[in-house]
């Protein structure tokens, strides 16, 4: 039967965008272009050591701590850059603020092979769409500069709501934004518990974006499954 479905939500990372480069040679190009010379590899372990140990000390860019999520990254990107033994203290902000502002833009951004077309196809049949996003308050702008912003009628992040996936109330709030009960939205994102998992517990359909040969979940059964973007209307409309 097909789905009664009004409402498309849509995770962003690694979902309709992704990185153009890791995150270690972005950040080692911006470094050269201010004479400091580190190894893009050990930018990227560092990235992670600082940004999961950023993460778990002020959840969601620090909002309930008083943190704006400005200052949480660039927090971030200067303790990367210590952790690869950069000592250069006068240095490191204004480049972790440059930073910043770049990763606000396209140049650090693609859009997904597909997302587009989906996106444009979904608008075309009369669905609701907007975006949870586990992400802080660049995302509308970097959205607008990868030309995917006028999708959508609105634009969810977990900066703004004040939660982040797998927490159902920041889908409670998407639901409430789209004007529908869950049964009749569908949540599309990549990773199984943030979003495919979260989305159905607060009653929501749910696709997971899945690569053949990724992490085999036994509990997705594989309709639920996208092994790429363009599939997820022919599933709706099973």
């Amino acid at each position: 039967a097909m789905l009664k479905l009004c409402l498309l939500t849509w995770d962003v990372k690694d979902t309709l965008l992704r990185l153009r480069l890791p995150v270690g040679h972005s950040y080692a190009a911006e470094a050269r272009a201010q004479g400091l010379q580190v190894q893009p590899e050990a930018l990227t372990r560092s990235f992670q050591e600082a940004y999961g140990e950023q993460s778990r000390r002020f959840p969601n860019y620090g909002r309930d701590q008083g943190l704006s999520s400005r200052q949480w990254w660039v927090d971030v990107v200067r303790q990367t850059f210590v952790l690869s033994g950069v000592r250069d203290d006068g240095a490191l902000t204004p480049l972790a603020e440059k930073l910043y502002r770049d990763f606000c833009s396209s140049r650090n951004w693609e859009v997904l092979p597909g997302a587009s077309e989906t996106l444009s196809q979904c608008c075309q049949r009369g669905f609701r769409m907007g975006v949870v996003s586990n992400f802080d308050n660049r995302l509308e702008n970097i959205l607008s500069q990868c030309n995917l912003r006028h999708h959508f009628d609105f634009v969810l992040t977990s900066e703004a709501a004040g939660f982040a996936k797998p927490d159902g109330r920041i889908f409670e709030e998407a639901l409430r934004l789209g004007g529908v009960p869950p049964e009749q939205a569908a949540h599309v994102g990549d990773d199984y518990r943030r979003d495919y998992s979260a989305a159905r517990a607060v009653g929501m359909h749910g696709f997971l974006l899945r690569a053949a040969g990724q992490g085999q979940e036994p509990e997705v059964p594989p309709e639920h499954v996208l092994p790429t973007l363009t599939h997820l209307l022919a599933r709706i409309e099973k």
